[in-house]
């Protein structure tokens, strides 16, 4: 973002006269920050137009013209603590306009947002506003908000005297391998954080941005989500680490949520994930994206990534879809419907739908009254109907095109589809993590050395891989405590608070969730062999017994009984599912032959080449 467009449009935001390097705003006594804004911008509509400088690179605003002080009271007066707080932001505005490195705005419209912006608002909202600002034009529609900044942050923990608390709890290592410790020092600090109070000045800025986008109205709803500085890197997702809530209604339930957000940095999960990852807890802060809720409980949303995400194979687009808001399909409660659709005949206009798989889709999540969200049953015709047409699939896959091309790099993207207007939105992009980080060109095979064991249960492949050990079947994630290193993780589904016991598992297995739920995603990132939508895997085995996870057979992945033997191979091309692993080697183009027309194929080339000594067969 250009220095000149910072510095002017801090000085739009100003209550009261500030001088920085080269501007002045006039003074609005009593203004609220709206209408400071105003005076601003009408000041600024003079004749004397900002002048760029470049040789010292700052920019110089002369902004001419005088607001009436009757206009300014006709702004109306506020309170005085909206008079400090506009004090203090003219304080940081004028700060930030002298030069100095942070910029120091609490709140920032996602419109005003690029992707350079993540040390400010985290990975979340700098992506949100990079594609708001930048992709909106070529077909890429992405709901507005707002983002808290991880300058609110640090002040509110400062001020607060939060942070010595913090590290005090943090400072005891064996937290990291006790999981009971864990989750009492997790809880300390998140009981700490509640219990301090939001500065003045932040919930006046927080209640402004929310009138700005509700237009005041207490049954606009927001999504709001976590964005940390550390989080949606290309090495490393974070998904789910923090806290996410829908349907968030209300100003009062806004700056509650804001809160739980704040919260979440210290979840168990999430102090387990950074330290496992060698992130230090203080040099990561959270910042709260505010977005408007896509109205999806009445139509459909997913996942989709701009690659296989179990090969790494490029050339396609993998696309979910279920019924009603996507969480179902992030946090693994139910099987979606999922596409592949072929990237090169799709630029081209052609039949690009490769393959589809319908789902189960035995739930939903919808909008509750009043705020908040459930998850009910879907009807038999839902379970039974494509939740996204293929005209839809394939629009969905042109943007998830445009994004990764403007990102450089292949991506793991949200979407919803509003059933109000129809339309398709994108409502989070972040750099996929775990198959465009494979190694180019090599490729891991396991094979199954004993034949004919039992199968027991069969559901989603994710990964290759194999695995075998003892079931722990667990049903809360109270029994945390439980579980031992290199058992086989069974349950219903997991979500990120399972994350401390997911990095011990030899391999896991659930009930529900498609290949890009929660669970498959870090499965993938630890590299351990997961089956996933299994629907009565926890029936089928018992605690205690020993089984096979095979996922080194295509789609679908099996569950043995007993300990089977494997090896790794080399390479198997009789299996046309693994044409997209195969096709990140060295080649010419991938094909299947069927090993039962080779003696046939050889028999009529020698036939074709007596007859015609220079003739030869292509097949």
């Amino acid at each position: 973002m250009p220095v000149q467009s910072k510095i002017c449009r801090g000085a739009a935001v100003l209550g009261a006269s500030a001088v920085g390097l080269g501007f002045v705003v006039p003074q609005v006594p009593n203004a609220s920050p709206s209408a400071a804004r105003a005076a601003a911008s009408t000041a600024s509509a003079s004749p004397a137009s900002p002048a760029f400088s470049p040789s010292t690179g700052i920019a110089s605003c002369a902004v001419a013209g005088a607001v009436s002080f009757a206009a300014a009271r006709r702004a109306g007066a506020r309170s005085t603590r909206a008079r400090s707080s506009a004090n203090a932001r003219a304080q940081r505005v004028a700060l930030f306009a002298r030069g100095g490195e942070e910029d120091t705005r609490v709140c920032i419209p996602l419109e005003e947002l690029r992707n350079t912006d993540v040390d400010k608002v985290g990975g979340k909202s700098a992506s949100l506003g990079e594609m708001i600002s930048q992709l909106s034009d070529v077909g890429v529609p992405v709901p507005g908000g707002f983002s808290t900044t991880a300058f609110a942050y640090k002040e509110f923990l400062d001020k607060g005297g939060i942070n010595d608390f913090i590290n005090n709890q943090l400072s005891d290592d064996t937290i990291y391998t006790d999981v009971n410790k864990l989750m009492e020092v997790g809880k300390a600090i998140r009981d700490k954080i509640m219990d301090t109070p939001f500065q003045q000045d932040f919930e006046a800025e927080l209640k402004e941005q929310w009138s700005r986008v509700s237009g005041g109205d207490d049954k606009f709803t927001f999504a709001v989500r976590s964005s940390a500085t550390a989080e949606d890197l290309p090495d490393a997702s974070f998904a789910g680490q923090q806290e996410t809530f829908l349907n968030v209604m209300g100003y009062e339930d806004l700056k509650q949520k804001v809160h739980l957000v704040f919260a979440s940095l210290f979840t168990d999960r999430a102090i387990s994930y950074r330290h496992d990852r060698g992130f230090e807890h203080e040099k990561v802060q959270l910042c709260a994206t505010c977005q408007k809720m896509v109205r999806s409980e009445t139509g459909s949303a997913g996942v989709m990534f701009s690659l296989d995400t179990e090969s790494g194979f490029k050339d396609v687009v993998f696309v979910t879809a279920a019924w009603g808001l996507g969480e179902t399909v992030v946090g693994g409660t139910v099987n979606p419907d999922e596409w592949y659709v072929f990237k090169p005949t799709l630029a081209e206009g052609k039949n690009s739908v490769v393959s589809r798989t319908m789902g189960s889709k035995l739930v939903k999540m919808i909008y509750k009254e009043g705020g908040g969200s459930e998850v009910v049953d879907t009807s038999e015709e839902e379970q039974n109907k494509w939740s996204a047409s293929d005209e839809e699939v394939k629009a969905l896959a042109e943007m998830a095109v445009k994004i990764e091309k403007h990102y450089g790099r292949p991506m793991d993207i949200e979407w919803a589809r509003d059933g109000d207007d129809g339309k398709l939105y994108i409502v989070q992009a972040r750099p996929e993590t775990v198959a465009s980080q494979k190694k180019v060109g090599v490729i891991e095979e396991y094979k199954m050395l004993e034949k004919g064991g039992e199968k027991v249960a069969e559901g989603r492949a994710v990964g290759k891989r194999i695995g075998s050990g003892k079931v722990n079947i667990l049903t809360s994630i109270d029994q945390m405590a439980e579980f031992e290193k290199g058992q086989v993780l069974v349950a219903d589904m997991t979500d990120p608070d399972w994350e401390p016991i997911m990095k011990k598992a030899g391999a896991i297995i659930t009930n529900r969730g498609g290949r890009t739920c929660h669970a498959a995603i870090i499965a993938r990132e630890l590299g351990i062999p997961a089956i996933v939508g299994c629907g009565d895997a926890t029936d089928k085995v018992k605690k205690g017994d020993a089984v096979t996870v095979s996922c080194a057979e295509g789609d679908t992945g099996y569950i043995y009984k007993g300990e089977l033997k494997f090896e790794p191979i080399m390479m198997n091309v009789g299996n046309p599912e693994t044409a997209f692993s195969f096709g990140q080697l060295p080649n010419e183009g991938i094909g299947l032959a069927r090993l039962e027309f080779a003696a046939q194929l050889n028999k009529m080339q020698a036939r074709l080449q007596a007859q015609r000594p220079t003739a030869r067969m292509t097949c």
